[in-house]
């Protein structure tokens, strides 16, 4: 590990010498929310070099946090959480439920980034509310650059949800206009949804049922509930 240790006998100070470098917590976090493969976990820290990911996901199994284990697909590898590390489950949800409440939301919101978005909404995406055949939304950010400005969430039966950066070439059942720091709010649970379709911050179009029930199957951040609290 990079540290060279607190000397201190005590479990936050050795925990600490574990936990405590750059990226290793948001690692943490993409494991513990279920990425298991390198580019899963790419997709989780993007501005993270693929250098410094090895790195740490190299400490991290050096320390027994994670293993290295082969999936089902031959020649396919996976990290893991280790038995004795399982429980940092409840370590990173407490880190973010404080972080959603007392953290101020100003300095988050200067951090946007389309790509993580949109890869933590088709994560967290409920397709429980929607029809039972396949369902092509399309996320536009006029303000962008072209090639960051036009996304697709694809949700087949069977629960399954891509995401495209590239025209899939299908016929798109909803469209969803805005601007990025307005559904990063939202994803993060600062805006409501409806206040702002309302305002027109927010334009949708195309079948109603899928408009109806967008409060529902949108995949919001799993902390969106907690509400921020006042500082001082």
């Amino acid at each position: 590990m990079e540290t060279q240790g607190y000397s201190q006998f005590c479990p936050v100070a050795m925990a600490a010498e574990i936990l405590c470098n750059r990226w290793t917590m948001v690692v943490l976090r993409e494991l513990v929310v279920g990425s298991t493969r390198f580019n899963e976990l790419r997709k989780g820290v993007p501005r993270m070099s693929p250098a410094l990911l090895s790195k740490r996901l190299k400490e991290l199994e050096e320390a027994g946090v994670i293993e290295h284990v082969p999936s089902v697909e031959p020649g396919v590898f996976e990290y893991r959480l280790t038995e004795a590390w399982r429980d940092l489950r409840s370590v990173v949800e407490a880190v973010g439920i404080w972080g959603q409440r007392w953290v101020q939301s100003e300095p988050s919101l200067r951090n946007l980034d389309p790509s993580l978005l949109m890869w933590d909404m088709r994560r967290n995406l409920d397709p429980t509310p929607m029809p039972n055949r396949r369902c092509v939304i399309q996320f536009l950010y006029p303000e962008l650059p072209v090639a960051k400005r036009n996304w697709w969430l694809i949700v087949s039966p069977g629960e399954k949800v891509d995401l495209c950066s590239v025209d899939p070439g299908s016929d798109v059942d909803l469209y969803v206009v805005t601007d990025l720091r307005t559904m990063t709010a939202i994803w993060m649970g600062l805006f409501s949804l409806s206040d702002e379709v309302r305002a027109g911050s927010v334009k949708v179009t195309g079948d109603a049922g899928l408009v109806r029930s967008m409060t529902r199957w949108l995949g919001l951040s799993p902390f969106a509930a907690e509400k921020k609290r006042a500082v001082g």
